[in-house]
């Protein structure tokens, strides 16, 4: 089959479809520095780093379009139907509407399949409007859609991540959901083996810490290289540095001593997942803005790497991100979890 990636980004839900065995030809996204990671890391697509708005059918070879073996995949932006994000999760957001761009190229290309994924806050947002519209929308173009709420921690992602992906057939009735996995992948399973590395290290390639050391460890390292990429961790503050100590693996800013948060005004108002140190012998939590939510390493008091965050995204070393820290984080947040797109393009594999 061959793949069409629109809101790419860096290019997780890419990465699945190629290791489902899809062949992606094309992606699209707009943010320079997450084009160029995706681009770097799947040398053979075309990019077209421009505005979805501004994109055509004409802008993809005539000999892709209206075929059966082409599927149009992608996750429109999400921040606006996340359940975190009150001020804009409305339909007064314009980016709320950008899935109206994926129905249109989907008329214009008339694939044979659609993937689109999304936050599970899409169920919930305005009284289902955004979902149902996409559905009602898919439905008129002539597609049947099976909906998913699937939780990444199922298809060997060490990582609760639970995401909302909408498969559309024009062809089959149904699909059945993607086969789980028996095993649940643990953090210590997943960073165990990668540098050993303190607050506000900016040393981009390090040498392993260990030979891999379990079965996830070694598809992460399953390439040739003698160094990993991407260990970059924040700087945090002295003050930071002390609220972590007081934080034992899955505590979070509750167990911080009251006096070492002066700075907040209300303290209570913080979410659960605010300074969360991660549990080593459990599936991480979810990996959205890892460093905003001051996310903890289960050994050490900083915040994750740049790498770490990859790895219980389920990213293999040999993805390597580009841009500054800051930009390969929000990059590794908003990914799409390779090995949970990869089970989803399997099943529809398994269809065709």
């Amino acid at each position: 089959m061959i793949g069409i990636d629109l809101f790419s980004g860096a290019g997780g839900l890419s990465l699945g479809a190629i290791q489902a065995g899809i062949n992606v030809e094309y992606a699209v996204e707009l943010d320079t520095k997450a084009a160029l990671t995706c681009l770097s890391n799947h040398s053979d697509l075309k990019m077209l780093n421009k505005d979805i708005t501004l994109t055509t059918a004409d802008d993809f070879s005539s000999s892709i379009s209206k075929k059966n073996d082409l599927i149009l995949f992608g996750g429109p932006p999400c921040q606006g139907f996340s359940t975190s994000n009150q001020r804009s999760r409305n339909k007064n957001n314009l980016n709320n509407w950008l899935f109206k761009e994926f129905i249109r190229l989907a008329q214009e290309l008339e694939p044979a399949w659609i993937v689109i994924e999304n936050v599970k806050g899409l169920l919930e947002t305005e009284n289902k409007l955004f979902y149902e519209k996409i559905i009602n929308d898919l439905t008129h173009l002539g597609y049947k859609t099976s909906p998913f709420l699937l939780n990444a921690v199922d298809y060997g992602v060490p990582q609760n991540r639970t995401r909302l992906f909408i498969i559309g057939s024009k062809k089959f009735k149904k699909i059945q959901e993607p086969t789980k996995k028996n095993k649940r992948i643990t953090v210590s399973e997943a960073l165990l083996d990668l540098p050993d590395i303190e607050n506000g290290n900016h040393i981009n390639a390090l040498p392993y810490r260990m030979t891999p050391h379990s079965e996830y460890s070694k598809l992460m390292r399953d390439h040739a290289l003698d160094l990993v990429y991407n260990n970059l961790v924040t700087k945090s503050s002295h003050q930071v540095i002390e609220r972590y100590s007081h934080i034992p693996q899955g505590g979070n800013w509750q167990d911080i001593p009251e006096e070492l948060m002066g700075n907040y005004k209300d303290r209570t108002r913080c979410h659960t997942g605010i300074y969360k140190r991660l549990i080593a012998s459990d599936p991480s939590i979810t990996i959205g803005n890892f460093r905003k939510s001051m996310i903890i390493n289960p050994w050490k008091n900083r915040g994750l790497s740049v790498r770490e965050a990859a790895r219980i995204q389920s990213f293999p070393d040999n993805f390597i991100f580009h841009g500054s820290i800051g930009f390969q984080q929000q990059q590794v947040g908003n990914a799409v979890p390779p090995l949970l797109a990869k089970a989803v393009f399997q099943r529809i594999l398994q269809m065709v």
